[in-house]
């Protein structure tokens, strides 16, 4: 069970995840011990599921976002499996999505332009067969992003 002093530190860990266990431990008044058996517990418990380095992508020359929406015919086991191990296989794909709705899947993109993206396109459709619909929309600007759980 979660409790208080575990959604403060969760919250204190997505907002910075190099803060050190002494940090931690007075921002949630214990000391280091408690403070570290908790966060190993929620490590456990796959609540905590990794840490990372958030990265900027326009830095990194990958400006475009892309998301992309997909329609099939195909529901079958063998070919969800295939599909899944292909989408996974694409370091482009930063999110991927089975939908409720109008589409099956979407998926988020990142890519360094126009160019790029249409190369992932067309290694996307011939490494799955079955797309009924491909659809891409393309983002301009981007207003929110965050990694933050509302806690």
């Amino acid at each position: 069970m979660i409790d208080k002093t575990d959604r403060k530190l969760l919250a204190l860990l997505q907002q910075d995840c190099t803060l050190s266990l002494n940090e931690l431990a007075e921002a949630v008044n214990l000391t280091s011990t408690p403070c570290w058996k908790r966060i190993k517990k929620l490590e456990e418990e796959g609540v905590i599921l990794g840490k990372v380095a958030l990265l900027d992508g326009d830095k990194l020359g990958l400006s475009l976002t892309a998301f992309v929406r997909i329609k099939t015919q195909q529901h079958s086991s063998q070919w969800y499996q295939n599909f899944v191990e292909q989408i996974e296989s694409f370091p482009e794909v930063l999110s991927f999505y089975r939908m409720a709705g109008e589409y099956d899947y979407l998926m988020q993109v990142q890519v360094a332009d126009m160019k790029s993206y249409d190369n992932f396109y067309k290694k996307l459709v011939s490494a799955v067969p079955g797309l009924l619909d491909v659809t891409s929309n393309f983002a301009m600007e981007r207003i929110k992003s965050t990694t933050h759980l509302p806690l």
